[in-house]
């Protein structure tokens, strides 16, 4: 049919890409190439603009300009790429600026790609599609964590006496990580692990759970199973590889008495050694079904005694202890 563009494909998603350039005309040229495409748009025409957009409405990609007023290209970049809540928003950084130094340093500041004035519509609209493929797929992961978090959360909330277990775990093992010195890609893993560390009790019947009374060696074979199937539910995900050894490790022991593996020592990695300390204390301080839960000092107390009985790192136990005596508000 005469004037119809029979190479254009409107996607079935309608994508959100930011338009960043403090030069009107610049801004007017990207949307008249891209428009055709079925995206959807949202205009800045400074640094401090396209961060309070992005703050109201994350978009699904943002094209860029380096040299504005009031913030640069380059800052805008940064502070998009060092936020959790955007990092994975892809940014293609668009500049008149000739220079390799210009781009090394669009690169170190995490621009996803880079596209010289005047550039390619072709190239253009290749790159764009690209990045937006990849955005689907950071999404789709992210929408699978979530799930998978969901679960946790929910597994926690038909039981009053361990809700916000796993939370309270988590927060006690990034503190005791930040003390010893980790940094803050481990203090995230052992957030993440700690977090679901319990998951696996999804498949655990709720009447052994929730039971007062002694368990019996099939009930308590039935329990113990819960960290092979939380690592099980969990491994589908290469995201969450790097906390599996504390989702299935976190009831191993230094001394190999432990299970599912009866790995022992060294062979355990720091993350399950340090989340097992934190699930003890949560657990002697937290009341359950069978029992009352004991004073903060009470469960030092157990610590210094048992230490070195095997069951935990005693290393990483003394660190604990000082640090909850330091924590007076924990």
């Amino acid at each position: 049919m005469q004037g119809q563009d029979i190479n254009v494909v409107v996607p079935q998603k309608n994508y959100r890409i930011l338009l960043v350039d403090d030069n009107p005309t610049n801004v007017e040229l990207l949307q008249a190439y891209l428009k055709p495409h079925g995206y959807e748009f949202e205009k800045a025409f400074d640094g401090e603009e396209a961060l309070l957009k992005i703050e109201e409405s994350p978009p699904d990609l943002v094209l860029l300009d380096l040299m504005m007023p009031r913030l640069s290209g380059y800052e805008v970049c940064h502070k998009i790429k060092s936020d959790k809540k955007t990092q994975l928003i892809p940014v293609i950084v668009i500049t008149a600026l000739k220079e390799l130094s210009d781009k090394i340093k669009a690169i170190e500041m995490g621009a996803d790609d880079f596209l010289m004035k005047p550039f390619n519509k072709v190239e253009l609209l290749t790159r764009v599609k690209s990045l937006l493929k990849l955005k689907d797929l950071y999404d789709d992961v992210e929408r699978s964590e979530t799930i998978i978090f969901t679960l946790a959360e929910m597994i926690e909330a038909k039981d009053v006496y361990t809700r916000g277990h796993s939370e309270r775990v988590a927060k006690y093992s990034v503190l005791l990580a930040k003390y010893i010195g980790l940094g803050e890609k481990d203090q995230e893993m052992i957030r993440r692990g700690a977090l679901l560390h319990d998951i696996g009790k999804i498949g655990i019947r709720e009447s052994i759970l929730n039971k007062s009374g002694k368990l019996s060696q099939e009930e308590l074979a039935h329990i113990r199973s819960h960290p092979a199937r939380g690592c099980e539910i969990c491994k589908a995900l290469k995201s969450l590889s790097p906390a599996l050894p504390i989702i299935r490790h976190h009831h191993e022991r230094m001394d190999g008495q432990g299970y599912p593996d009866g790995i022992q020592g060294q062979e355990l990695s720091i993350g399950p050694r340090l989340v097992a300390i934190a699930d003890a204390y949560d657990a002697m301080t937290s009341n359950r079904p069978y029992r009352r839960g004991v004073p903060p000092e009470d469960a030092l107390k157990i610590f210094e005694r048992e230490k070195q009985s095997g069951q935990w790192d005693p290393e990483l136990v003394d660190q604990f202890i000082q640090l909850i005596r330091r924590e007076v508000s924990i």
